[in-house]
């Protein structure tokens, strides 16, 4: 069938003890690893799999009978148990798409335990899933329009699924990596892919324990203040004020409020101090006790005055000025900060890498600079002699 092509693989997230019996006696729905006893480490909590035993498939059958897949594995659910756990406890086996052809298989339309998700035979399932394949194939997501929901769209496969349909295991660092070998034998590929598991790429010190250049995903950074280069008048089009427009609608509401009274100027960002807690927008249905960090702030930091124009960088460095002599009173305690002006800006890395470490080099808080996601500096722009023009 056509609607099948575009489906690759499906995943299964699991906790790394589990994945030796897996490879052994398949991936289990919950109600056969209940009546075969069989030994396993939950990843979800009492709530979670409650809920998903009271939900009923068109076929009579709790969800509990079910192996459950997902479409895009990097998604709420994932995001919850991350903060639950040790990412490096966490495993996602990659299942080939043929398992779509077992017989009863199902598809849902979002979160098989959400009541508006439609659980579906599998051609029609897949067929309402190509009209959101953007929402799967995305990195992020928001409560208002679905997406958050809709992300975590799951392939239900009666009872369970045998172990030669996993072709692959992802997990999130060389040491996942090497725990796993370490315990299982497989000719399986054994995959570190941290963007998976919301985690940085790349991490380079330039100052130890203070400084530190990071490729990956900003808006899952572990900093208290995230930092959003912006222009002078109000418009949020493209690159990562983009995103925040449209993931964190009240930060473009907020920005173009201070536009409109002009107290975002050049040299002079503005620190919107959101009450909000960021994980409430990205996990799905967190613990009430669980601690989320409440505390996410967002600097918006002009790069040039028009959307139209290149980026400054004489204003660039009077912002800079602006964070070494402001943070401590605004109560910035760890800041996460794009490649100011580059890309979309139109400057280089060689230009901004050196203005920004000699500035925020010097703050006594965890600063990480995220490097330009339209292309990787050279290595030897990536030291800290480099960038701090140490000899």
């Amino acid at each position: 069938m056509a609607a099948k092509r575009w489906v690759k693989s499906l995943f299964y997230i699991t906790h790394i003890d589990n994945v030796p019996s897996i490879l052994q006696r398949g991936i289990l729905s919950h109600r056969r690893m209940e009546d075969e006893r069989v030994p396993f480490t939950p990843i979800y909590d009492d709530r979670i799999v409650a809920r998903r035993h009271d939900r009923m498939t068109p076929d009579g059958k709790s969800l509990w009978d079910y192996a459950n897949l997902f479409f895009q594995p990097r998604n709420p659910m994932l995001y919850r148990v991350i903060s639950e756990k040790q990412k490096d406890l966490l495993a996602i086996l990659a299942i080939k798409p043929q398992v779509l052809d077992l017989p009863g298989v199902l598809v849902s339309t979002g979160n098989a335990a959400h009541h508006l998700s439609r659980v579906l035979p599998v051609d029609g399932g897949l067929e309402a899933l190509a009209e959101i394949r953007s929402v799967l194939k995305s990195d992020w997501w928001k409560e208002e329009d679905g997406s958050k929901r809709k992300i975590m769209a799951e392939c239900l496969v009666p009872d369970f699924i045998p172990p030669e349909y996993i072709h692959s295991i992802y997990v999130a660092s060389e040491r996942a990596v090497a725990e796993l070998r370490a315990r299982i034998q497989t000719r399986l590929d054994i995959i570190r892919e941290p963007h998976m598991f919301f985690q940085p790429k790349l991490i380079i010190p330039v100052v130890e324990g203070q400084l530190y250049l990071v490729d990956g995903d900003m808006f899952f950074s572990q900093m208290q203040t995230l930092t959003i280069s912006v222009n002078t008048v109000g418009v949020m089009g493209r690159g990562l004020a983009s995103r925040a427009k449209y993931q964190f609608p009240d930060v473009y509401v907020e920005y173009q409020d201070v536009c409109r009274k002009k107290i975002l100027q050049m040299g002079i960002p503005y620190l919107y101090k959101r009450e909000m807690s960021l994980e409430y927008d990205l996990i799905d249905e967190p613990l009430p006790d669980h601690d989320l960090n409440a505390n996410k702030w967002f600097l918006l930091f002009p790069t040039k005055r028009h959307w139209r124009e290149q980026a400054d960088p004489a204003g660039i460095e009077q912002g800079l000025e602006w964070i070494t002599s402001r943070y401590k009173a605004e109560g910035i305690q760890s800041l996460a900060v794009p490649a100011l002006g580059c890309g979309l800006g139109g400057l280089s890395w060689a230009e901004v890498g050196p203005l920004m470490c000699r500035y925020l080099a010097h703050l006594d808080i965890q600063v990480s600079i995220y490097l330009p996601r339209e292309k990787m500096p050279p290595s030897d722009q990536l030291t800290a002699s480099y960038l701090l023009g140490n000899p």
